[in-house]
């Protein structure tokens, strides 16, 4: 049971084992410990409002990076073989310029998760903006937006993999 753990992966075996052995326990193990770390799930219910929690959060960070267009969640991302989200930017010439569009667009089962998890995908979508590789300049603004980036990247990777292993969903919509 749960011997392959893709999105851990990347991380030490011996991590990979504890999280193996978390999953096993059942009442003590994986799902309660997420809940008790993080017992309630956002308010961001629509589009709208997330557009306004990324732009809030861009204006915050990342006052002279280009506009961010469109952010929406979006149902057609599939989390277990794609991404968490999206960013696309598109250029098209408008008079003698070029101009960039950019989107962001977040998995729709992230519509149901704590905050902190919500962030830390929308952070990483921003960075995005700056970066395009997953380099280490990207991970260093990525922590310089949210300075618990990892901890919260981590902490996703544990609820995916509560998750895949056909484990219910924690936070139910509000």
């Amino acid at each position: 049971m749960h011997r392959d753990l893709p999105y851990l992966r990347a991380y030490p075996e011996a991590l990979q084992e504890q999280v193996r052995t978390l999953l096993r326990d059942g009442a003590n193990g994986l799902a309660p410990m997420l809940q008790r770390k993080y017992p309630q799930a956002h308010a961001v219910r629509t589009d709208k409002a997330l557009y306004h929690y990324t732009t809030e959060l861009k204006n915050r960070h990342l006052r002279n990076a280009d506009a961010v267009n469109k952010v929406l969640f979006d149902s057609k991302i599939h989390v277990v073989r794609n991404a968490l989200g999206l960013h696309t930017s598109i250029s098209r010439v408008q008079g003698g310029k070029l101009a960039a569009k950019h989107e962001i667009r977040v998995a729709a089962m992230f519509k149901q998760v704590p905050d902190e998890f919500l962030r830390m995908i929308v952070v990483h979508e921003l960075a995005h903006l700056r970066e395009r590789e997953h380099n280490k300049a990207f991970y260093q603004l990525c922590a310089y937006m949210e300075p618990n980036y990892h901890q919260y990247e981590f902490d996703v990777r544990l609820y995916l993999t509560h998750l895949e292993g056909a484990g219910a969903r924690l936070w139910a919509a509000a």
